[in-house]
């Protein structure tokens, strides 16, 4: 949140001072002298308004579940852009479901509760102040995959009025961080309990649409997947409202 500023206005204000005056005799004169001073007011502050969204992020697939969700306000650029190279914060998101570094990018952010089930859904509340224009990202990573992730980037929302709503679905992505093995000890989700965010990237380098998984029903032999575990675009929907 921004300091508070204090505006001050300049008050002017006229005082009458008596002023002596020796006249040649042995009389005063007395002169009424008009000064004026200047004093300082703080001027009034109106207190900051809170500009609030509802997100509620619903899992779509059969078998993934996604990870906390991040819901970040920001005033320009982006979470994540296909075909650019993902930031560390997006890779430690889309490998271990760590969304920490993505919330710490924002102007305001929120964070889901916990891991979204298949077919659940999650609402989450974030709140700024002063500020209409915000951009929305949100960003949730698919657990039994190697860097798989779903969201939503950089919505503006200037034309948000209060009681708007808008949805949208969000297939997956790839974070380009980490080859799409499949193989033990490589994700975190319930499919496999391995390794989650690891800092040498292996894979690409940028961020793609995500080819889905193969599992070992369809011929990776090494995959701890299963045919249950395949996912179709859209992963994810995403409903934003503005409630205040």
């Amino acid at each position: 949140m921004n300091p508070l500023k204090l505006n001050k206005m300049r008050l002017a204000l006229i005082v009458a001072l008596p002023v002596l005056f020796s006249a040649c005799s042995d009389d005063e004169v007395e002169v009424i002298k008009e000064v004026e001073v200047i004093v300082e007011v703080p001027a009034t502050v109106p207190d900051p308004v809170d500009v609030s969204y509802e997100v509620t992020v619903t899992n779509l697939t059969n078998s993934q579940p996604l990870s906390p969700a991040a819901v970040v306000l920001h005033a320009d650029g982006h979470l994540f852009s296909v075909g650019e190279v993902p930031s560390v914060a997006l890779e430690q998101m889309a490998e271990g479901g760590m969304n920490s570094g993505l919330l710490a990018l924002g102007m305001a952010s929120a964070s889901g509760a916990g891991a979204i089930g298949p077919g659940g859904s999650e609402t989450i509340s974030v709140t700024i102040q002063d500020v209409t224009n915000a951009k929305l990202s949100v960003a949730t990573m698919l657990v039994n995959t190697n860097d798989a992730f779903s969201g939503l980037d950089a919505l503006d929302l200037s034309t948000f009025a209060v009681g708007d709503s808008w949805t949208a679905t969000a297939g997956v992505y790839d974070a380009g961080t980490e080859v799409n093995s499949e193989t033990a000890g490589t994700m975190p989700g319930p499919a496999d309990g391995g390794e989650g965010f690891n800092t040498t990237r292996t894979d690409t380098g940028y961020v793609a649409m995500h080819p889905g998984v193969v599992t070992v029903d369809d011929g990776l032999s090494n995959s701890v997947l299963t045919v249950q575990h395949k996912f179709d675009n859209p992963a994810v929907r995403i409903m934003v409202t503005r409630i205040e």
